[in-house]
């Protein structure tokens, strides 16, 4: 009987997984395998928060198999070498796999190429709708500017959604390990898993979400970013169903699918973009620590900043829009080195994606895509257009709660004794915001 080895890595799901269903298509018998690599370890991105969601998830896929027939291995080790070591126990005549855009991923595919040669079958479009490269410029191997890709993205075309399996036969005898945790977690840290993610997504409703997506008190985004980052939801066959619905909280949804199908292809094309400016601008970065801890910590002064570090620190998420201004706080306001603070959201996000992480970063500094370099977020501004009443802020900075409405952005006006005057004086803030890049 023909078996197949099914090597999941961001792809940690059932449905729409092009992945298992065309190991499951080969005719035989299947081995669901997921290999921890000390690598990651090694490389710093193993960062506890994503460690227990990646626990959870990993819980979550070996039950959906048994539901199933079927069982989920996992090995400590080398992937190539995991892999090679399972096809040797079962007689696997095949190995298939996602494509991958990280450097990480790509060394990952060199090593099993390697080992399998013609036996080794990788799968594009699911970790992303388009896969990178698939829509090019003339003359370039990638877009560099979000909108006319989003154009080709659009046009595109895609595979169609794939069903779960209802059955899937693996052979007998196939040893697996567990995952070791290790702390400290986010106290808040959402729970890993298909299940959740699929219970998560029918609860959301994205037709407001055009009106409410920037919200900050209001939390209207989808938080389905870590079962993204995790696979356990498809962006496939999200953008699929996000397109059956007609409204402007569809297309808007849809198009932040878009945005981090973006960030993949520039750093497939691009890969020291994770840790090197993609457009050098000869920035002349700030340097000084205690700044970087007040940053980090949530205590500069300004409220909706620390707003957001403290969501972070506390549910291993931040809203999108309070990353926007945390990001921007940091390198236009301080003035300090973008990957200063791209290493601390990958230290806590449970979402950390090296593309969308890195490459956001970089659109806020200036360093990277963003078309107008020189663009600055005013805290105190973005403070009062998205949270009005100050309920963000209030739900975060307790010791400022006694300020009602608006005040509480400002609160060196009024007293506030447990709580630290501000990192930059307004009036410095003002004369930074003016002048933007460092």
């Amino acid at each position: 009987m023909t078996i197949s080895i099914a090597l999941f890595t961001q792809d940690l799901r059932l449905h729409d997984n092009p992945v298992l269903h065309a190991a499951r298509a080969d005719g035989g018998q299947v081995v669901p395998l997921f290999v921890l690599d000390p690598a990651v370890e090694a490389a710093g991105f193993a960062a506890p928060n994503r460690q227990a969601f990646l626990a959870d998830c990993l819980t979550d896929l070996d039950a959906s198999l048994r539901r199933i027939g079927s069982r989920l291995t996992v090995r400590k080790g080398e992937p190539a070498e995991q892999a090679a070591r399972v096809a040797a126990e079962t007689g696997a005549a095949s190995v298939h796999v996602a494509a991958g855009v990280t450097a990480f991923a790509r060394r990952r595919e060199t090593r099993l190429r390697k080992a399998f040669g013609d036996r080794l079958r990788v799968h594009e479009a699911s970790l992303t709708v388009v896969p990178p490269g698939r829509v090019t410029p003339a003359g370039r191997d990638h877009y560099a500017v979000f909108t006319p890709y989003h154009r080709a993205w659009q046009a595109a075309p895609r595979r169609g959604v794939l069903g779960a399996p209802r059955t899937l036969d693996t052979p007998e005898g196939v040893g697996s390990e567990t995952l070791a945790l290790a702390g400290p977690f986010s106290p808040g840290l959402p729970r890993g898993g298909e299940a959740r993610a699929r219970a998560r997504w029918r609860r959301w409703g994205v037709d407001a979400y055009a009106e409410i997506h920037d919200d900050l008190a209001g939390d209207g985004t989808s938080r389905l970013s870590p079962y993204l980052h995790f696979g356990c939801l498809s962006p496939t066959e999200l953008a699929t169903r996000a397109g059956e619905h007609d409204g402007e909280g569809a297309r808007a949804f849809v198009r932040q699918l878009a945005w981090r199908d973006f960030h993949h292809q520039v750093l497939a094309a691009r890969p020291d973009a994770a840790h090197r400016d993609y457009r050098s601008r000869d920035d002349h970065w700030h340097r000084d620590e205690e700044e970087a801890e007040a940053w980090r910590h949530g205590l500069t002064g300004y409220p909706i900043v620390d707003a957001g570090m403290r969501q972070l620190a506390h549910e291993g998420w931040m809203h999108n829009r309070a990353r926007l201004l945390t990001a921007s706080f940091l390198t236009k306001t301080l003035r300090l080195d973008w990957r200063i603070g791209a290493a601390h959201f990958l230290s806590l996000l449970v979402d950390g994606d090296i593309a969308n992480n890195q490459l956001n970063w970089q659109w806020v500094a200036g360093t990277g895509t963003d078309t107008r370099p020189n663009r600055v977020l005013n805290p105190l501004r973005q403070a009062d257009r998205y949270d009005p009443e100050g309920a963000y802020v209030r739900r975060w900075v307790p010791e400022l709660a006694h300020l009602p409405g608006p005040t509480v952005h400002r609160p060196w006006l009024f007293p506030a004794p447990d709580y630290p005057a501000p990192i930059l004086a307004p009036e410095d803030l003002a004369a930074r915001l003016r002048h933007g890049r460092p």
